[in-house]
């Protein structure tokens, strides 16, 4: 589906079918960095959700993707921290070589347990705990990767009720992490990183006042 499509589409609705939803998690790995600059630097500031976004890096990595990030994203860029509240309106990065969890109160926790699927931070654990705490009013996104972190993750996203969406394999710089999650859930949506903007954008914007 185009993007021009996408956009037909959502106009043709009375009403964004996001509108209950209240939080994004995002799982990507290797060729994540590009592709995380092109989905935050086309959403726009009233797109009224909170972002947690779990990235393969190295345990040494410093805050420079962070700031990247923060300077081409109109919404505010930070790395998660201990017992934080989850805030619309902020994309919270998982710190290197930290499991990242969200609480029922939706509040982070850091842990550093155990690798899972060989990385910490582990996108299906981030993905699991969201998907408690946040229930039918969470939108699962998994791109670009090269394994198959973040699909067990994303069928509970779906089992609780939340919304799956893969970026297109076709589209991403590693499509090993898309595919497996295609095969493995029954996914909503599967569109390239400037469709997945122009659903996020359309579906889950701050309700007009009047």
């Amino acid at each position: 589906m185009t993007i021009r499509r996408l956009e037909e589409q959502v106009c043709r609705l009375k009403e964004p079918v996001c509108q209950n939803h209240e939080a994004v998690v995002i799982g990507v790995s290797a060729g994540g960095m590009k592709a995380l600059e092109i989905l935050f630097s086309r959403l726009k500031k009233d797109c009224n959700l909170a972002f947690i976004v779990v990235q393969h890096v190295s345990p040494g990595s410093d805050e420079f993707f962070v700031r990247y990030l923060n300077e081409r994203s109109v919404l505010t860029v930070k790395q998660a921290d201990e017992k934080e509240t989850i805030k619309k309106g902020y994309v919270y990065i998982a710190p290197p070589d930290y499991h990242l969890l969200i609480e029922e109160d939706r509040t982070f926790s850091l842990s550093v347990d155990e690798k899972v699927n060989y990385a910490r931070p582990c996108i299906d654990i981030t993905f699991e705990t969201a998907a408690f705490a946040f229930d039918s009013s969470l939108i699962g996104i998994v791109l670009t990767g090269a394994n198959r972190d973040g699909s067990q993750g994303l069928k509970k996203i779906k089992e609780k009720g939340g919304i799956a969406i893969v970026q297109d394999p076709k589209t991403a710089e590693v499509p090993v992490m898309p595919r497996e999650a295609i095969h493995r859930v029954k996914v909503d949506h599967i569109l390239s990183l400037e469709e997945i903007a122009v659903f996020l954008n359309n579906y889950c914007r701050t309700p007009d006042k009047g």
